[in-house]
């Protein structure tokens, strides 16, 4: 008699249906999960079951913790199954359900929260417990998932359940009343300098950042900062601007052998990161060090932003376009190992001197600093190294290339981190806008290319019968887009136009303005998060981990004002700021695309240049990297190639041609325009006054 095959998995649930590599990650844990939806709260209302909502995602470490210790435990699932209707979530795949249910647990919790994110709901999805991780069995103090569960379960099958159930119902109540969507009156301009001095008295003038630990790289915080450095002149925001730059570059949150920055940092030093890199941090700092390098011509942060995208157009674009979600913290079991060095490693790979200059400046030591391997870093600036170590800075440059090259070259012969292939819109969008600019910046046709291509990714695969989707995965395109969706994508979008690449991105950028505010505004004021409603509708001001969707859409509302001079985008910009302004008030840290916004809104110097060519499109090139090289954030470009078209599209700029078959260049503020000019010198003076 023939034996049964032994089946590959002992345990399968549902998530093995699902795409996203996040879900897949549980798809056999004996665990009895559901996927987010109606399935799932039928079977929590008809059992008379809570809910134990868990939400994470691919590359997060202790995610991968937890799993392995309680989810994967046959005895914690049984608990888990008898107990609970267990719901994973991709918080990628359901930005919406996450930030929800995030500020939920904060309010419970008491904590600034983090994943994984667990909390017990009501079948009425209303939640009355949160926690992030938790082991298995209690240990050091720390309950385990055991006693946990038994005292959930002791709960809800008491006569304290109706009291659960009521504090449950009353913190929602509270949160749809703070969910407040209308203002009457804008903040004023007076909003962006109290905010300023906020952020200095929160910095930390020895590291750079936010004082304490962990440390984010927070790129939007510098890149508000370094717009209020060049309109007031403050000395102070630059060098704290230059400061948390140069200390996140030295830092072991900068991967500097491959490119691209770690998620965090959990010291206060930005020495040990948390490893995963996401896309959208890596979109985000590029865009900040560009901005740096154009306001200060520094080309160390050129480098960086060149070493980010080429990393990201390396390792994280798909061949079609698309760029994907994050790559993990872990291979090999554990954490770090791909992007860590023993000294003895380095040792065998490099020339005795080479090696030992090498260890020096990136003080790698016998000891290590992370589980006795070590993470590279410059404990000293490169000028201070060079006049310690008596070598020239062509000598060490030579020798730091060649080192790094042959120790990439090893490293990429080790297991690759777990890259989770999910290719999100708002990320995307992201991503065009910082490769869109920094092609422009540096004349770099291969970042421009690649924002054009993933773009062009987005519209074939998640623009679909006039709606846009969130998420493609394995063939599958999914999930109604969110407000962060559509407004990253659009800001991409314009900027594509604003570097040159052609009238059709606008016109889609149009497209998409108007089914934002057909789907998701709330009426007289700003726009709600999701077109659904969960148990709450909200709209989102402060930002997180990415941008607010309300901050951007609401620059993007003012750039088409610019370009348009149509009413009704500056109008929706001032439905948003007016919804804001207590949010703004409470905590302006957290809003400083609301106020990059907003400072663009009271920027009376705020210019649209309208290039009209000649026939030769003479000057084209000079004029192209005379602006895209200059610090003028609050600028718009109108590149009249296609002069017809545009001029259908733009009615405002129809007079604005060519003079005596002279290129020339227009610039506008508010509602003067001045005379064009033609002459070289002039037009290089026109954009240096931008």
């Amino acid at each position: 008699m023939l034996s049964q095959p032994v089946p590959d998995h002992p345990h399968t649930n549902r998530l093995i249906h699902e795409k996203s590599p996040y879900l897949l990650q549980h798809a056999h844990n004996p665990v009895d999960w559901y996927p987010w939806g109606e399935e799932a709260f039928e079977a929590a209302r008809s059992q008379n079951k809570p809910i134990f909502l868990s939400i994470g995602y691919a590359t997060c470490h202790w995610c991968h913790v937890m799993e392995r210790e309680s989810f994967e435990d046959p005895e914690i699932a049984k608990i888990m199954n008898e107990i609970f209707v267990n719901i994973k979530v991709d918080r990628e795949e359901l930005p919406q359900v996450d930030s929800l249910y995030m500020e939920f647990a904060q309010a419970l919790m008491s904590t600034a929260g983090g994943w994984p994110l667990n909390l017990i709901l009501t079948p009425e999805l209303k939640p009355f417990f949160a926690l992030t991780y938790l082991p298995p069995r209690t240990r050091q103090g720390l309950i385990g998932m055991d006693q946990f569960m038994a005292q959930i379960k002791q709960l809800w099958e008491s006569d304290e359940r109706a009291a659960l159930v009521q504090q449950a119902d009353q913190l929602v109540e509270t949160f749809a009343h703070l969910a407040q969507s209308v203002g009457t009156d804008l903040p004023s301009e007076q909003h962006v300098g109290a905010a300023v001095e906020v952020l200095f008295e929160l910095g930390d003038p020895i590291h750079g950042g936010i004082k304490g630990e962990p440390k984010f790289p927070l790129g939007y915080q510098l890149e508000f900062l370094l717009q209020i450095a060049k309109k007031r002149g403050d000395s102070r925001a630059l060098f704290y601007i230059e400061l948390t730059l140069e200390m996140m570059y030295r830092g072991g949150i900068y991967d500097h052998l491959g490119g691209g920055f770690a998620r965090y940092a959990v010291d206060e030093q930005w020495v040990i990161p948390h490893f995963e890199k996401m896309t959208y941090d890596n979109a985000i700092l590029s865009k900040t060090y560009l901005e740096a390098w154009r306001y200060t011509k520094k080309p160390l942060y050129r480098q960086i932003v060149e070493e980010t995208l080429e990393y990201m157009l390396r390792e994280m674009m798909q061949e079609s376009g698309g760029f994907f979600s994050g790559q993990d913290a872990d291979s090999e079991g554990e954490e770090g190992r791909y992007y860590t060095w023993t000294h003895s490693e380095i040792a065998q790979l490099l020339p005795p001197e080479e090696a030992e200059l090498f260890c020096a400046y990136f003080d790698v030591t016998e000891e290590g600093n992370f589980d006795g391997r070590n993470v590279l870093h410059a404990d000293t600036r490169l000028e201070e190294f060079i006049k310690d170590e008596k070598v020239s800075t062509e000598e060490l440059s030579k020798m730091l290339e060649h080192a790094k090259g042959v120790l990439l070259k090893k490293r990429e012969e080790r297991e690759c981190p777990f890259r989770d292939q999910k290719i999100l819109t708002s990320s995307n969008g992201l991503m065009i806008e910082a490769c869109a600019s920094a092609g422009a910046a540096f004349g770099n046709a291969k970042f421009t290319s690649a924002a054009v291509k993933a773009a062009q990714f987005i519209r074939e695969h998640l623009w679909k019968e006039g709606r846009l989707l969130r998420r493609f995965c394995d063939g599958e395109a999914k999930y109604s887009a969110t407000l962060e969706d559509y407004a990253f994508l659009i800001r991409g979008l314009i900027t594509l136009f604003h570097v040159g690449q052609g009238v059709e991105w606008l016109k889609w950028a149009l497209e998409l303005t108007d089914l934002v505010k057909s789907r998701f505004k709330a009426p007289k004021g700003a726009f709600y998060q999701t077109e659904e409603e969960l148990i709450v509708k909200r709209c989102d001001f402060y930002d997180g981990a990415e941008p607010s969707g309300n901050g951007v859409h609401c620059e993007n509302l003012l750039r088409l004002f610019q370009l348009t001079r149509e009413e009704k985008y500056l109008e929706q910009a001032e439905d948003i700021l007016k919804a804001a302004k207590q949010h703004i008030e409470t905590y302006p840290p957290g809003a400083c695309y609301l106020l990059m916004a907003l400072s663009r809104y009271y920027d009376a110097k705020a210019g649209t240049a309208v290039v009209a060519f000649d026939e030769k499109r003479s000057l084209e090139a000079e004029i192209f990297s005379s602006i895209h090289e200059h610090f003028a954030p609050h600028l718009v470009v109108v590149w009249k190639k296609e002069a017809q078209e545009i001029d259908q599209l733009l009615p405002e700029q129809k007079e604005m041609t060519p003079i005596d078959n002279k290129t020339a260049l227009y610039i506008c503020r508010q509602n003067l325009c001045e005379p064009g000019v033609t002459a070289k010198e002039e037009i290089q003076k026109a954009i240096a006054n931008l």
